[in-house]
């Protein structure tokens, strides 16, 4: 690796952080980068369950469960304009995506081909699911937890408790 800190910035939603998107941010964070920007989208064209605010809170609970070496180099921010403009703000040069299946390949292949002509400089880098984790995600999580059922194991324990407290308000 060159003498120069790496940044990168993992984008996402995070409605809530699943214990997938935590395994991604420990790998990316362990191995990648020399700093690790959680970038927590203000409004992802999705009508989310927590606001931005609370994403952010609850992402960073949700971190309390890596090594320390991990955290030491995170940052959670929000952000709420162009990902490149951000990913540029940040002085990043990396920019870290999870892939879970192959009908995610598709949509984050034509991300990173629109965001590598808006700026050449910075890599996209996709992550591939561990095993236990590839049909977990947000949206699952919610309708299950929703719906009643456990959904414990998909989620940091922290986002858990707020995410039961959730349901019971609405």
């Amino acid at each position: 690796m060159s003498s120069h800190p790496r940044t990168g910035v993992y984008p996402g939603t995070f409605d809530p952080i699943t214990v997938g998107h935590v395994d991604v941010i420990a790998r990316s964070a362990l191995h990648l980068v020399d700093k690790l920007i959680v970038a927590v989208a203000a409004n992802g064209g999705k009508e989310p369950l927590f606001d931005v605010n609370e994403r952010v809170d609850l992402v960073r609970e949700g971190l309390e469960v890596l090594p320390r070496e991990a955290q030491s180099i995170i940052e959670v921010r929000p952000f709420d304009n162009l990902l490149m403009h951000f990913v540029a703000e940040s002085g990043a040069s990396v920019i870290v995506r999870g892939l879970r299946a192959v009908s995610d390949f598709e949509y984050e292949f034509q991300m990173a081909a629109m965001n590598r002509r808006l700026n050449s400089e910075v890599e996209t880098v996709f992550l591939m699911a561990s095993d236990n984790n590839q049909f977990i995600s947000s949206r699952f999580v919610k309708e299950v937890g929703r719906l009643g059922g456990d959904v414990a194991q998909f989620v940091p324990p922290k986002v858990h408790e707020r995410l039961m407290r959730k349901f019971k308000e609405t």
